[in-house]
C-alpha cells in the first residue's frame, strides 16, 4: 500500500504537513512529489524546514506561466512519475493548477485519488480555482470536506455519500501544532519595529485582484485609508506577482503601508496571532484568522468560507477603499469570542485512517 502526496505551493505545503506527519509516524509507504509550482526559498525550501518535513522525493521545477502552460506541464510531469511508482493512491489539497493536474493524471492511470479541502465553492467561475475545485471533486474517489456546509455542497453537486468524509480542516492541526513554537522561534515583530496589536497585516495576490488595476489600486488605497483612520501601519509580505504588478501599473504607496518580502511560515503564524486586524483575499488566511480569534476583512466579494462570515469572524469588502475602510471600523469593534467551525485539530488523522482503510479494501 502506497501514497503519493502530491503538492506544489505553500500552503499546499502548511496543510498537507499533519497528514504528512501521520504517514511518518505510522511508517506508512508514501512520498511527496512536489510540482514547484511556489519555487522561491521564501515561498517553498524554508516551509519544508520549519515543519521539519521529509524532502520531496521528486520535484518538477514547473515554475510560473500561464494556466494553460502551468497545468499542462504539471499534468505531464506528474503522469511521468506516477507510471513510474503506480501508488496506489494519490493525495491532493486545496485549489491550484497543482492539484487539478494530479487529480487529473491519477484518475486516467487508474489511481485513487483523495481530495483534501473537498466542497469549498465560491460559485465564481471567473477565479480559476473555482475550476480547479469542481473538477477535481468530481474526480477524486475520497472527499475530505471541511465542514458540514461542505458535504452538504459536495452532496448536492450528486457526488456519493459514502465517498465523502467530514475531517474537520488540516490548517487547524497546523495551527495548533506551529502557533506556540511561532512565538518562540520568530523575532519579525522586532525586526518590523511594530507591536502587538498596533498594526494591521495585509495579503493580496489573487488573479481577479493583482491584474485589474482598478481593483488593484482600490485595495491599495482602502489599505492606506484604514492605516490612517487608526494611526498604525499596514504590514503586506507581497507576492512576487503582486510586486511585478505594482510596478507595471505604476502604482504608488504611502508609507503607511509596509511592504516586505514574503516571509516564512512561523513569522507569518505570529504576524497573524498579533495583528489588530487582517485583511486580505487569501481563503487560507481566512481560515486562520477565524481559528486565532484575530477579525479579518476579505478583499473579495464572495469567499469558498461562507461559515467564517457566519460565525462573524470576517466580513466580505471587495475593492472599493470606502467600503474596505468601513468593514475594517466595523470588525475592528467586534467581539472575538465566535466559535471555530473548522474542526478539533484532528483531521491529519482522520484523513489517513480513511486513506489506509479505502486503499486497503
Amino acid at each position: 500500500m502506497s501514497i503519493a502526496i502530491i503538492l506544489g505551493t505553500r500552503p499546499e505545503i502548511i496543510k498537507m504537513s499533519p497528514v504528512i506527519r501521520e504517514c511518518e509516524q505510522k511508517n506508512l509507504d508514501h512520498f511527496i512529489l512536489h510540482t514547484g509550482q511556489h519555487y522561491s526559498y521564501e515561498m517553498d525550501r524554508v516551509f519544508f524546514e520549519q515543519l521539519e518535513l521529509p524532502e520531496a522525493r521528486y520535484n518538477l521545477d514547473v515554475g510560473s506561466g500561464n494556466h494553460g502552460e502551468q497545468t499542462g506541464k504539471i499534468l505531464a510531469g506528474i503522469e511521468k512519475v506516477l507510471m513510474q511508482e503506480m501508488p496506489d493512491a494519490v493525495l491532493v489539497q486545496g485549489d491550484t493548477n497543482t492539484v487539478l493536474a494530479g487529480a487529473l493524471a491519477a484518475s486516467k492511470l487508474h489511481i485513487r485519488v483523495g481530495h483534501v479541502e473537498a466542497g469549498l465553492r465560491s460559485y465564481d467561475r471567473r477565479m480559476p480555482e473555482e475550476t480547479n475545485r469542481v473538477l477535481t471533486d468530481h474526480c477524486s474517489d475520497y472527499l475530505f470536506a471541511p465542514t458540514e456546509m461542505a458535504r452538504e455542497i459536495l452532496l448536492g453537486e450528486g457526488i456519493p455519500a459514502d465517498s465523502i468524509y467530514f475531517t474537520g480542516n488540516t490548517i487547524v492541526d497546523a495551527v495548533r501544532q506551529n502557533v506556540e513554537l511561532a512565538a518562540e522561534r520568530s523575532s519579525i515583530l522586532d525586526e518590523l519595529d511594530v507591536e502587538a496589536g498596533r498594526y494591521f497585516l495585509a495579503t493580496a495576490h489573487r488573479q481577479e485582484n493583482v491584474d485589474d488595476p482598478a481593483r488593484f489600486t482600490g485595495i491599495l488605497k482602502g489599505l492606506e485609508s484604514v492605516a490612517e483612520e487608526f494611526g498604525m501601519p499596514v504590514i503586506y509580505p507581497i507576492h512576487p506577482r503582486s510586486q511585478k504588478r505594482i510596478r507595471e501599473f505604476g502604482i504608488s504607496t504611502n508609507n503607511n503601508i509596509k511592504l516586505i518580502d514574503p516571509v516564512d511560515f512561523m513569522s507569518f503564524l505570529h504576524l497573524e496571532k498579533n495583528a489588530g486586524l487582517i485583511l486580505t483575499d487569501s481563503g487560507g488566511v481566512q481560515e486562520e484568522c477565524c481559528i486565532l480569534g484575530v477579525p479579518c476583512v476579505t478583499l473579495r466579494d464572495n469567499t469558498e468560507r461562507p461559515e467564517t462570515l457566519e460565525v462573524g469572524a470576517n466580513v466580505l469588502a471587495g475593492s472599493e477603499p470606502e467600503r474596505i475602510a468601513s468593514c475594517a471600523r466595523g470588525m475592528m469593534d467586534r467581539d472575538r469570542d465566535w466559535e471555530n467551525p473548522f474542526g478539533d485539530g484532528k483531521a491529519g488523522e482522520r484523513i489517513r485512517r480513511v486513506m489506509t482503510m479505502g486503499v486497503e479494501k
